[in-house]
């Protein structure tokens, strides 16, 4: 079987994940892998995660997080990009376990050889969106869609 996905250097920052074959709308295309920890575990080690602009943790569910910078996967590489083509998807587990919960990357179009694989990031941070932290979370996938920052709007309460 051949590598549908390959890890090189990226146009839009640092490293990214790139089609080697064709892959169809609908596809999953890898799973996000890494350490499962607790959103406590997860601000001991890394603080609030507002200062860096840089982040392999992704938020599974409300008791848990994965840390791809522990035993992660190529899925780590992928970019952010306000127009994307892939998504992120959470796999709830059937025995509704959420440690036997799943990230997967799934492609929302077709994605043919050569294309950088992307999707949303969705960031949403507790503190106040300063023009500072917009810089930090800069976005840089260039599309005609760019809103300029990955941090999404807070969500109101009802």
């Amino acid at each position: 079987m051949t590598r549908r996905i390959v890890a090189r250097r990226s146009p839009i920052h640092g490293n990214g994940v790139f089609a080697v074959e064709p892959i169809a709308k609908g596809d999953l295309v890898i799973e996000y892998k890494g350490t499962l920890m607790s959103n406590d575990e997860a601000d001991e080690l890394y603080g609030d995660g507002g200062e860096t602009g840089h982040t392999f943790l992704f938020t599974l569910n409300d008791d848990y997080i994965i840390d791809a910078n522990r035993k992660g996967n190529t899925a780590r590489w992928i970019n952010h990009s306000c127009d994307p083509n892939c998504q992120a998807l959470i796999e709830e587990s059937d025995s509704g376990n959420p440690r036997k919960d799943k990230v997967i990357i799934e492609a929302i179009r077709k994605i043919k050889p050569g294309e950088e694989l992307t999707y949303d990031y969705g960031i949403v941070l507790d503190m106040p969106h300063t023009a500072r932290l917009k810089k930090i979370w800069a976005c840089r996938c260039g599309s005609p869609k760019c809103i300029g920052t990955m941090l999404k709007p807070k969500r109101k309460s009802a």
